[in-house]
């Protein structure tokens, strides 16, 4: 990174970002995110991860300012010393998961998930499934709502809401973890090496209908999903030390 970096400011809709967007590229001009050193998205987390999808196979750096609701992996907000703070920022970087989904009229569909991969049941009736690892079955059937397979950086976030584990970055595993599960009743899930290949079988997909989200990209009626760790993309996140993500995980596990 230059000593004056090049700045891709990018902003959600909201007025609180909105605003920001103006103050800030008043500041340190703007550039288009193909010509940055680092991207600044401007939101909650759910606009990092869909900048994080539109603009991570640049491979920029990416310091994101909260201004949203949800700000896990944004920094705090601060008009002031923006350049003293990207240049003191610590990096996390992170490996997505590649999800590729076959759906009932034979289409398959490929995505990137960086915070969780999510199976959920459409209808009333929970969804049927069987799980592969590294094409050895480990589970014959799952009965339940659904099942989260998770990285690291968004165990904290659905998959700790369905009562998975927090992982530790850097510790290259993933969490596989059911959605109110009736039946194994006493399974609660599983860590697995994030090399390992899931493959989740939908046992009845016409009586019992699945769906797929990747984030926030979703794929109805699937009857295979096939989900590993991307082996060609990574993004760096960039983060005050004082708060970092790594610190920011680390105390999840201690709220009271």
């Amino acid at each position: 990174m230059t000593a004056t970096p090049r700045i891709a400011f990018l902003a959600s809709q909201a007025d609180a970002a909105q605003r920001a967007l103006s103050e800030l590229t008043a500041l340190h001009g703007q550039c288009e995110p193909e010509h940055a050193d680092v991207l600044v998205p401007l939101g909650g987390d759910g606009f990092m991860l869909q900048t994080l999808h539109r603009h991570g196979q640049l491979g920029k750096p990416v310091y994101g300012m909260k201004l949203g609701t949800v700000g896990f992996l944004m920094n705090q907000h601060r008009l002031q010393d923006l350049l003293s703070r990207i240049a003191r920022a610590e990096p996390a970087v992170l490996r997505p998961l590649e999800m590729t989904a076959e759906t009932e009229s034979g289409t398959s569909i490929t995505s990137l998930a960086y915070n969780e991969v999510s199976l959920l049941r459409q209808t009333r009736q929970a969804a049927h499934l069987r799980i592969d690892l590294n094409g050895i079955t480990r589970l014959e059937e799952l009965v339940a709502d659904g099942v989260i397979l998770s990285t690291a950086a968004g165990s904290t976030a659905y998959n700790f809401s369905a009562h998975g584990p927090i992982l530790p970055l850097g510790a290259g595993v993933v969490a596989l973890t059911p959605i109110a599960p009736f039946r194994p009743r006493r399974w609660r899930g599983a860590i697995l090496r994030a090399d390992t290949q899931v493959r989740f079988r939908v046992l009845d997909p016409y009586k019992r209908p699945v769906s797929v989200t990747g984030d926030s990209h979703e794929v109805r009626d699937v009857v295979e999903v096939t989900i590993r760790e991307s082996r060609e993309r990574t993004v760096t996140l960039l983060f005050d030390p004082e708060h970092n993500l790594e610190e920011r995980i680390l105390s999840e596990q201690f709220v009271a």
